[in-house]
């Protein structure tokens, strides 16, 4: 077995370690984040670190690196307090990792990809019309790892969509019947399998398989 210690680590070469360390924590979503500024031009991004932060009130988060370069997206939800979240499926991985680009900030990624800016219910941010699931959040707040100087960003789920066929009677999202992908490290996609879903675990009860 490999074994690389803290200090190896710290050693590797810069691309190599970043690779390692992106992957060795395994799968991670797959979602662009959609946003616009008060001059009117669309940004998107992709993102590997969207995450759940609660259901009761709906919120979602996501880090962003260190400010020490122009971050629009950042810009774009400090401005005007509104972003999308709309989940990468198997069909647009392509147009989705090249979003990650760097553009200056009077070019929308919509106008360099074939993804498609749409607008839903007079949402201020756009989304992207090929995803199957996409999220409409307000900017909540923000909190400084200042370990590394990444931001996580809280927002509020202000509305969202899906095919009716991916929501099972639980409210479950079945997201293999959407082609949803994740992503492996920094640019890699996969196409997840359902092995099996589960009954709430219970102290002293074998699991049982729903």
């Amino acid at each position: 077995m490999k074994h690389f210690t803290k200090e190896k680590l710290l050693s590797l070469p810069s691309r190599y370690k970043a690779h390692l360390i992106n992957s060795c924590t395994g799968y991670k979503s797959a979602n662009l984040i959609g946003s616009k500024s008060n001059s009117g031009i669309s940004n998107l991004a992709i993102f590997n670190s969207v995450v759940h932060i609660g259901s009761s009130p709906p919120m979602l988060g996501f880090i962003l690196r260190p400010l020490t370069v122009k971050r629009n997206t950042y810009a774009n939800f400090k401005e005007t307090g509104f972003f999308t979240v709309n989940q990468v499926n198997a069909s647009m991985i392509k147009e989705a990792h090249h979003t990650a680009a760097s553009y200056d900030q009077d070019i929308s990624e919509f106008s360099k990809t074939n993804l498609t800016e749409t607008y839903l219910n007079d949402f201020q941010a756009p989304y992207v019309q090929e995803s199957a699931i996409k999220i409409g959040c307000s900017y909540v707040n923000e909190y400084e790892i200042k370990e590394n100087g990444c931001l996580l960003v809280i927002g509020a789920i202000e509305h969202l969509y899906l095919p009716e066929h991916s929501i099972q009677e639980d409210g479950w999202l079945s997201l293999d019947k959407v082609d949803t992908v994740a992503i492996n490290g920094l640019d890699a996609y996969a196409l997840p399998q359902l092995l099996a879903r589960f009954a709430y675990a219970e102290t002293d009860t074998p699991t049982k398989s729903i």
